[in-house]
């Protein structure tokens, strides 16, 4: 893998919004605004990927104070909530299933007109949490969990990135698709108080501690900025974090991937 950028673009699109910056990929912060365009209903993938082309235009307008090279020539990062097999998307959560076995990455070269990194959303907001966030991440084997719209997941081990790991979709307790029972867009939407949402969460948690023994989870997605008033009622034994870098995990986490070249 070629040395890595400086300062790249990351874009996380998200069942509900697409969103992206400029990121410091040394500092892994974002420089400037970050920018937000709804995700258009059904997630098509023309429709998809205007939203996106209209995001980069708003990333690449502003003036940032600090001094960067010129920003229609950094390095692209994109996450979504798919797996990203050798730049195909192969499912697609809670997006159009015409994804599925697209080639997603080669779509979106040719609308930016510039290499381009993609990566499985959950997978980027690891890779972030591991090198800039919580620091009980940055040691042996974590699971990076994403609570919004769906459940994603990310498995780490001492830095290193196991792609794919779609583990939200898990059949268990006679539910064969385990985020349609305990995302936190399902707590919304039935007006779960934390107590009911975490007795759903909490065999699921069980169940990856059996499979995997994480050193460490680390919850992250937008959930993450109350975690520290739910994980306590998650009954597992292996110790939770909350994510230091909250919703922008997967837009820097995009970016990095963007700047070291990930295919």
């Amino acid at each position: 893998m070629a040395k890595s950028a400086r300062y790249a673009i990351g874009i996380d699109i998200g069942g509900t919004g697409i969103k992206g910056g400029v990121v410091d990929c040394k500092k892994g912060k974002l420089l400037g605004k970050r920018c937000k365009e709804a995700t258009p209903p059904g997630a098509a993938i023309a429709d998809v990927r205007a939203a996106v082309l209209t995001l980069l235009e708003r990333i690449r307008a502003q003036e940032l104070d600090t001094k960067v090279p010129a920003l229609d020539t950094l390095p692209i990062g994109i996450c979504m909530p798919a797996v990203i097999r050798h730049g195909r998307s192969m499912s697609a959560a809670n997006i159009a299933p015409e994804w599925v076995g697209f080639d997603a990455r080669s779509m979106f070269v040719e609308a930016l007109g510039t290499p381009v990194s993609l990566v499985n959303d959950a997978d980027a907001a690891g890779v972030a949490e591991v090198k800039f966030g919580n620091a009980d991440a940055a040691q042996g084997s974590v699971l990076v969990l994403t609570l919004g719209t769906g459940i994603g997941s990310a498995l780490v081990y001492r830095g290193k990135l196991f792609p794919n790991a779609e583990l939200g979709h898990m059949d268990l307790a006679n539910h064969a698709d385990y985020e349609r029972y305990a995302s936190a867009k399902v707590r919304e939407r039935e007006g779960l108080d934390d107590a009911t949402w975490c007795a759903r969460l909490s065999p699921y948690f069980r169940k990856l501690e059996a499979l995997f023994s994480p050193d460490v989870f680390v919850i992250s997605g937008g959930i993450s900025k109350r975690a520290t008033e739910f994980i306590p009622l998650i009954d597992v034994d292996t110790p939770i974090v909350p994510a230091k870098l909250k919703n922008n995990a997967g837009i820097i986490g995009a970016a990095l991937l963007g700047a070291s070249g990930w295919e």
